[in-house]
């Protein structure tokens, strides 16, 4: 029997916009008198999904709505969405910084939570201190936080600050100590909300190794929210799509990816554009009818340049292809020549199955960058190669290399 660390059952929660409360007398006093009868609050039967890009007719809104999932000890949950989709409100719900409209939260054990830079630390106490401000908070005792200090001290690499009051501090200094002391201070659920942003790749590597180590070998759980779908997918076993307040799938991480991913991407071949610019990308195409390609197909592309100087001496062409994940996959650099139209193209056999963008770049090294054109065209790759349809069981990444490449 599968053992259920955290359940969340309907939970809701509602907002008045742009004030605390109901925001009259008459509203909170009617709230009273129906809740005093033990009948429901009138104003939940009011008010629209979250939807930020409307402006409605609602006073009232759900940030979150009928919002049901459990968490097994040692998963990892990676809850995905776009801005606005509830993400944080649900993390603050469940490290109880806010409570729920509606619905209930079961927990088993501490919950550990990162939801700010900063989120319970004292500006004017100096970072050791703050290390036992925290480790009180989760509810340890002073001799348990002791215990782990040093390693906490040594994997947030502020040891020369350490005794430096926090006000002092980076933000990526004070989330990298903020996420040592929620991750050695052993709780038995950690809430991540999109801080490790903030901190460089390095400790960015660090953090997401750490929580591997958590999960698999101290079999405790993680809730992580991102924005980078790369670190959701390497870390995360299953998924949660959250959209205008509610779940809209739940389920393999690869595929709560996949839907989210088609929802974001909107196929387009062409790009054109004008501008007062010195130098521009005016024209973006792919060369054929259509925008999926089979893996022994080259992939053709054509690119107009409009330059309002005769001057393009030591101006470069970037182009560089993205995965669905926003990696860059593959990059192609070429002097610009005295002409308008550039041809470029993929050679068949390069990538593997999956959808593709491309990023265009016009620059000057070291001195300037005249144009940067982000996904000005969009593409599929069908299906996958003969030679390696073998290894459909394994990650093989965004390109393939043929055999006679190994000697």
């Amino acid at each position: 029997m599968a053992d259920i660390i955290l359940k969340v059952e309907n939970i809701s929660k509602q907002y008045r916009l742009g004030l605390v409360g109901t925001g009259t007398i008459s509203h909170d006093l009617n709230r009273w008198w129906y809740r005093i009868r033990g009948k429901e609050d009138p104003y939940l039967k009011v008010g629209e999904s979250n939807d930020r890009s409307t402006k409605g007719n609602s006073e009232y809104v759900w940030a979150l709505q009928d919002i049901n999932f459990e968490v097994e000890r040692g998963e990892v949950l990676g809850i995905i969405g776009k801005n606005g989709a509830g993400k944080s409100t649900l993390l603050k719900i469940l490290s109880k910084v806010t409570s729920p409209t509606t619905g209930e939260i079961k927990t088993k054990g501490r919950i550990a939570s990162l939801l700010e830079v900063g989120t319970g630390f004292h500006g004017e106490m100096t970072g050791r201190e703050n290390i036992f401000l925290n480790g009180a908070i989760l509810g340890m005792t002073k001799k348990e936080i002791a215990s782990k200090i040093d390693e906490i001290i040594e994997f947030s690499g502020c040891q020369r600050y350490i005794d430096t009051p926090v006000k002092r501090y980076s933000s990526g200094m004070t989330v990298r100590l903020a996420f040592a002391v929620a991750a050695f201070l052993e709780p038995e659920i950690l809430v991540i909300d999109e801080v490790l942003a903030v901190g460089d790749a390095e400790f960015q590597t660090k953090a997401i190794g750490k929580m591997q180590d958590i999960s698999k070998g101290e079999g405790r759980t993680v809730l992580f929210v991102s924005h980078n779908m790369a670190s959701v997918k390497k870390l995360c076993t299953r998924g949660i799509l959250l959209e205008h307040g509610k779940i809209k799938f739940s389920g393999e991480i690869d595929e709560v990816l996949s839907i989210y991913q088609k929802a974001q991407t909107s196929t387009k071949d062409y790009y054109v554009k004008e501008s007062s610019k010195e130098l521009f990308l005016e024209m973006v195409k792919i060369k054929n009818e259509t925008t999926a390609f089979y893996s022994k197909e080259d992939i053709p592309f054509e690119l107009k340049i409009q330059s309002k100087t005769s001057d393009i001496r030591n101006r470069f062409l970037l182009i560089r292809v993205l995965n669905k994940l926003d990696q860059v996959v593959l990059t192609c650099e070429a002097p610009l020549k005295e002409k308008n139209i550039y041809e470029f193209k993929i050679p068949s056999g390069t990538l593997v199955k999956g959808n593709y963008k491309l990023n265009c770049i016009i620059y000057q090294p070291a001195v300037s960058q005249y144009d940067n054109v982000q996904e000005c065209c969009e593409f599929q790759v069908l299906d996958n190669i003969k030679e390696y349809a073998h290894l459909e069981k394994f990650d093989i990444g965004n390109m393939y290399v043929p055999k006679n490449w190994i000697q």
